[in-house]
């Protein structure tokens, strides 16, 4: 490991990192809201809503894993800069399809396949940044920081999409054009502690396996990834937004950007609870209550037929997820050396990231076969179990107490 900044951390680029995060993930919000309008507009089926998730997910599943090696091996920052420029590539590209070819959702299908292979490169390298720009004690308290920004641009993102989107596909896709493209330049210029990764006769394969072994023997990594896993593969009641924004809930697409932001107005409330008022103990059993709640919550969202009450659960359930995700952010990097930091981020990602697209096809799925409603509350039901499951299966997670007691020294 060699180390070439001067001063080793910096706050300046903890700010510029959490400014890059904030402005890509506002263009991903803005974009979805787009997209998921567009299509659903035209096919007017949920297995159409369905392949906007499956799209995303078979090029990310494939690719996340083979960046997490490309990220041990390269500059994380240029490998996440060019993923950030195809992203930009793909919104000028569904800008181009809006003005000329709007009613021909198959080629939204492919540059939702591109954006996917995009995405499987920029969330290793992304997720992978923020242990080499802060010193190991901070971490935990720097990861709620920067979910706090990432947590607001998921909030003002829907919103923005669906006011934008009123406006026309035009401005919509202007801006996430121009959010990526910065993203792309912001962390270029990143410093911070640099890793030198050391040389190996390993090859290619075997490097990514080597990171996959690593997870799986950490039963706190392991257990932790995989029960937020379940959570958003069942729990994917976000998917089915434009349904009930449109059909259940009648509030149209400016109400569809409000039900968008209602999770992340939850999560950005508990990301700033977080940022001041840290969990210092009975992490393992804090994360499992969570998760549980979120199950909860998502029923009751999916019950609902009011708007005000359709909100309130979204609320909770973004709450919930904040907790779940800084508690397994903060686990996992705790718990992982410098040099598999992007090969174990990748299966974070696989695991997390890629599920979020995977779960979007589940939910468009059981909907197609069950009905919107009983999907969700399915869904629900489901995470609740898992999460029983889940405490007996991974009692070392349960038992943790203080993050400190997964440390390793860097």
């Amino acid at each position: 490991m060699s180390d070439t900044a001067s001063p080793l951390y910096r706050d300046r680029d903890l700010n510029f990192f959490v400014t890059s995060r904030f402005i890509s993930t506002l263009a991903i919000q803005v974009q979805s809201v787009a997209i998921g309008w567009q299509i659903y507009d035209i096919e007017r089926t949920p297995m159409a809503l369905g392949l906007v998730g499956l799209c995303q997910f078979l090029p990310m599943f494939l690719l996340t894993l083979p960046a997490g090696d490309i990220t041990d091996r390269f500059n994380q920052r240029r490998v996440y800069s060019l993923a950030a420029g195809l992203q930009a590539l793909c919104s000028a590209l569904f800008l181009a399809l809006s003005l000329f070819r709007p009613g021909s959702t198959w080629m939204y299908f492919v540059v939702l396949v591109l954006f996917g292979a995009a995405r499987g490169f920029a969330g290793p390298s992304g997720s992978s940044l923020l242990p080499f720009l802060v010193p190991p004690e901070r971490l935990a308290k720097s990861m709620a920081f920067s979910s706090s920004f990432f947590t607001a641009a998921t909030i003002s993102g829907p919103a923005l999409g669906g006011f934008l989107y009123a406006l026309g596909p035009v401005p919509v896709y202007s801006i996430c054009i121009a959010g990526f493209v910065g993203a792309a330049l912001i962390v270029s210029r990143l410093g911070g502690r640099r890793f030198t990764p050391e040389k190996t006769d390993l090859t290619r394969y075997e490097r990514v396996a080597e990171g996959v072994k690593f997870v799986r023997s950490r039963p706190v990594v392991l257990g932790a990834i995989s029960l937020d896993l379940f959570a958003v593969l069942l729990g994917g009641a976000t998917a089915l937004l434009p349904i009930y924004a449109r059909d259940i809930l009648h509030v149209g697409p400016t109400g569809l950007g409000i039900l968008r932001s209602a999770p992340a107005v939850g999560a950005f409330s508990m990301a700033f609870f977080l940022t001041y008022w840290p969990i210092k103990k009975k992490v393992g059993a804090k994360m499992f209550g969570a998760v549980a709640v979120f199950g909860i919550a998502t029923i009751v969202f999916g019950l609902s037929t009011w708007f005000p009450v359709s909100l309130a659960a979204l609320f909770v359930l973004g709450a919930t997820d904040m907790v779940s995700v800084n508690i397994r952010g903060s686990l996992v990097q705790l718990s992982t050396p410098d040099s598999m930091r992007g090969r174990v981020s990748a299966v974070s990602m696989l695991f997390i990231g890629a599920s979020n697209e995977l779960g979007e096809f589940e939910s468009g799925i059981t909907a197609a076969l069950l009905g919107t409603v009983p999907a969700v509350v399915v869904g629900g039901v489901g995470t609740m179990l898992v999460v029983g499951f889940w405490m007996k299966l991974f009692p070392p997670l349960l038992k943790v107490n203080k993050f400190s007691d997964v440390a390793i020294r860097v």
